[in-house]
């Protein structure tokens, strides 16, 4: 993937289809973009370095060969500080509004955090917008890119069990080194290498959860299973085990493989890189199995 093809800020996504044979493991990428529609307009002091600490910057590279392996690789064509791909379609915080919400709405800890649908705040407190945005312009984000991205994610689903049976999905993420003050209910908590979240078990099959737990720890990583990240909204849709369509989220902590205030890859990326394409390899056969 060309640096090109990863700031894909005016599209809804980007999707990198399988090559060769299929799997039924695809991936999706929800908050690796790096470029910002021009509707976004934050407050004119926000540095953009700033601003682009809540990006999973480099994700989609860590996951870039996925294709190549036969497994699909979905990455969302928007910031996630413009609009939250993992959060709930009602997740709505009004005290980013000028108006009202007219539809459902559901309070949340991350609505209470002011990191809803559309982030009021950054994870590190500061306020994202000095103006207040219109009912209407959240619904056109919602409708140019939310809506877009879960459907092509279901089409992926569907596909696969068009195909192969069965789906199998990770979802996937990463963490800094500390949690911030407003990035979760564990403000301060030093990560580990990884966290494996299926929401408790309900998103996916466990023997996938325990592979994946398996294969990290067997390379030597620090590996919990739904703390402090259990999986949100994208794995709560997309995992249907009883339907045969199955969901993981997979944090990946940033000190592995980038400097997280300059932004750049570090001396580890090349080996995370590669250890994360003998567990795809690795996941591509499991999934065959049960």
């Amino acid at each position: 993937m060309t640096e090109a093809d990863r700031k894909t800020g005016l599209s809804p996504y980007l999707l990198q289809l399988p090559q060769g044979e299929s799997s039924p493991l695809f991936l999706d990428s929800p908050h690796s973009a790096t470029s910002y529609p021009a509707d976004f307009r934050p407050a004119a002091g926000l540095p953009l370095p700033l601003l682009r600490q809540a990006e999973d910057t480099f994700v989609d590279e860590l996951y870039a060969d996925a294709p190549a392996r036969g497994i699909a690789l979905l990455c969302a064509g928007f910031p996630r500080s413009y609009l939250d791909a993992n959060r709930g379609i009602e997740e709505i915080d009004e005290a980013v509004l000028d108006a009202p919400w007219p539809g459902p709405r559901q309070e949340t800890s991350k609505t209470r955090l002011g990191k809803g649908l559309v982030w009021r705040v950054l994870d590190t407190g500061e306020a994202i917008y000095d103006r207040k945005l219109s009912v209407a312009e959240v619904q056109a984000r919602i409708t140019q890119y939310y809506l877009p991205y879960y459907a092509q994610l279901q089409k992926l689903a569907d596909q696969a069990i068009a195909t192969h049976g069965s789906a199998w999905h990770i979802n996937c993420h990463s963490m800094p080194s500390q949690a911030a003050q407003y990035a979760t209910e564990h403000p301060g908590l030093q990560h580990p290498d990884f966290v494996v979240g299926d929401r408790d078990g309900t998103t996916c099959d466990t023997r996938f959860t325990d592979r994946v737990e398996g294969v990290l720890k067997e390379m030597g990583y620090d590996v919990w299973r739904n703390h402090p990240y259990k999986g949100v909204e994208i794995v709560r849709v997309v995992g249907q085990p009883a339907q045969k369509r199955h969901s993981l989220q997979l944090e990946i902590n940033r000190k592995l493989y980038m400097d997280e205030v300059g932004l750049v890859h570090n001396a580890g990326f090349g080996k995370l890189k590669a250890d994360l394409n003998a567990l795809l390899d690795d996941l591509k056969t499991f999934v065959k199995t049960i």
